[in-house]
């Protein structure tokens, strides 16, 4: 179960990480985010992110039928 869902299908590098960094906050601390994002490049730019900002790549989401998608925990 994710805490929030970011529809991002559609959208390309660098605005799925954007809306990553604008909503994380909307999430508990330990909560997921699950970004939806069809854009090939946020299979590495999500990741990275979470390194460069200290939260946890939680791993592929369950796929939509038209995008990946990515889990991200916070941790602080």
């Amino acid at each position: 179960m994710t805490d929030l869902d970011l529809d991002c299908r559609g959208k390309r590098c660098p605005l799925p990480v954007i809306e990553l960094a604008k909503r994380i906050g909307d999430v508990p601390v330990g909560g997921i985010i699950r970004v939806i994002a069809d854009d090939p490049a946020a299979a590495t730019d999500i990741p990275a992110w979470c390194r460069m900002r200290e939260h946890e790549y939680a791993g592929p989401g369950e796929p939509e039928a038209t995008a990946p998608s990515y889990l991200v925990r916070r941790i602080r």
